[in-house]
């Protein structure tokens, strides 16, 4: 029978006074009264510390021993209770990284849980994801186009902090002649520059080749190459096409969709690697509000409408914005409110793809400079600074 309520009966820890109560479970419960009316000996010395001490009762003796004996609370009767979590009563943290299961150490238990005994499903189609061979790999990486420009990379490192230097001096001895760092190919014997402060992606280019049937035999051995040096992964890098990661552990035979090795990280928001790349982990998105942007919406561009911006007095931003405004056919002077709405959202937005052209004069009037560009749009510009 599933327990909806704690029962206690004669609690008499500390100032408690032979109290009855019945609390329900799975709601959130908040013990409120004056100083000294029992609340803590009630929720900590009571509840907690009956919940502990039964879950440390049903550990082996051997686990036992390592641990405190805990005390039985003064208390008759308690029923529905199961095993207790306490957080110290302290000031609660501001960071929006930290939560209950972080002060608890919980969520550590939970991710090492979820990576052991996790089985990978694709996000896809919800299959579930499993092992992929070398001939499959070939078989996927031979219905590309034909003459397709390929690279097999080998990710030795992934996401690590530090400058690697053993590690590139170990590539160069095993006769290795290119690497890629960062998403940038170096020769091997370069001085290829780290900062050892910052995360970094190294892939060694185990080879480069054109896509055709003949090359079969090649890739294969390419492959088993590149899934040594990295523990079971490869990645195919394609001219003007999106790179394919294969794995030898965990790959979807239906969507060709392949997931890295579960591991406690990929389960922490906390960790670049495993948080999502839309919020950084947080849950939430600080985003620019164009009603903050343009606040007064009667004022023009050129007196300053765009708050981030102001008064456009720049002669470098000044040509920006006339070329945008000759090329769309709308006036600098006129207020902001009075342009048409697809205006108003390529000046925050910007223009996409479409090329604009721009002319800068100098201060001389003599000589002019002009290039083509797609125009960025305000929000876009104050989010990438």
């Amino acid at each position: 029978m599933v327990q909806t309520k704690i029962i206690i009966k004669g609690a008499r820890e500390h100032n408690l006074k032979n109290i009855n109560l019945e609390i329900p479970r799975n709601k959130l419960i908040v013990i409120t009264g004056l100083s000294g009316s029992g609340k803590s000996s009630l929720a900590f010395d009571t509840i907690y510390a009956e919940g502990q001490r039964r879950y440390i009762e049903s550990l082996s003796s051997y686990a036992r021993q390592f641990m405190e004996r805990m005390k039985k609370p003064d208390v008759d009767y308690i029923e529905g209770l199961s095993p207790a979590i306490s957080i110290d009563q302290r000031r609660a943290s501001k960071n929006p990284r930290s939560t209950v299961g972080t002060v608890t150490e919980i969520y550590d238990y939970l991710r090492l849980l979820f990576a052991r005994i996790g089985i990978p499903h694709c996000p896809q189609c919800g299959r579930r994801v499993s092992k992929q061979t070398v001939e499959q790999m070939v078989d996927q990486i031979l219905n590309l186009s034909p003459g397709t420009k390929i690279q097999v990379l080998s990710p030795i490192i992934r996401f690590k902090k530090g400058e690697h230097k053993q590690i590139l001096e170990d590539i160069q001895k095993k006769g290795f002649v290119r690497v890629r760092v960062d998403g940038n190919t170096f020769e091997v014997e370069e001085d290829i520059k780290i900062d050892r402060y910052k995360n970094h992606n190294i892939e060694v280019v185990v080879d480069r080749l054109l896509v055709k049937p003949e090359i079969k035999t090649r890739l294969a051995g390419s492959i088993e190459t590149a899934l040594n040096l990295s523990e079971g992964i490869v990645v195919i890098d394609r001219e003007g096409g999106k790179e394919k990661m294969f794995s030898e552990h965990f790959s979807c035979p239906s969507c060709g969709i392949n997931l890295p090795e579960i591991a406690p990280r990929i389960f922490s928001f906390n960790n670049p690697y495993g948080a999502c790349p839309a919020c950084s982990g947080l849950g939430f998105k600080m985003e620019f509000d164009p009603e903050l942007i343009v606040p007064d919406k009667n004022k023009s561009i050129l007196q300053g409408a765009l708050v981030p911006w102001g008064e456009v007095k720049g002669k470098y931003l000044y040509h920006i914005l006339k070329g945008l405004a000759d090329f769309y056919g709308f006036s600098l002077n006129a207020p902001f409110v009075k342009l048409k709405s697809e205006f108003q959202e390529i000046i925050l937005y910007g223009s996409g793809g479409i090329k604009i052209p721009f002319k800068y004069q100098n201060d001389e009037q003599s000589t002019y400079w002009s290039h083509e560009n797609s125009f960025e749009g305000v929000i876009n510009n104050l989010k990438r600074r």
